[in-house]
């Protein structure tokens, strides 16, 4: 099993940044088009989106099931 090192979170210091990635609406790989702290009392999110860097957006949980997509 490979294992990684992520780099601290510089806000909080507690927690890792860790990217995420997406699919493209044309269904293509977008890899690392997100990082985010694991420290959930920290919150701090970088997004890429198209081709703009977005930082600290609302998170919202995925749990609920629905998947809504904003237009921007």
């Amino acid at each position: 099993m490979e294992q990684f090192n992520f780099p601290k979170c510089q806000k909080c210091s507690t927690g890792d940044l860790v990217p995420l990635s997406d699919f493209g609406s044309q269904g293509a790989s977008l890899h690392y088009k997100a990082w985010v702290c694991t420290s959930p009392d920290c919150g701090f999110n970088l997004k890429i989106r198209n081709g703009d860097i977005y930082i600290n957006e609302p998170i919202m949980s995925g749990a609920s099931g629905n998947r809504s997509r904003q237009n921007t």
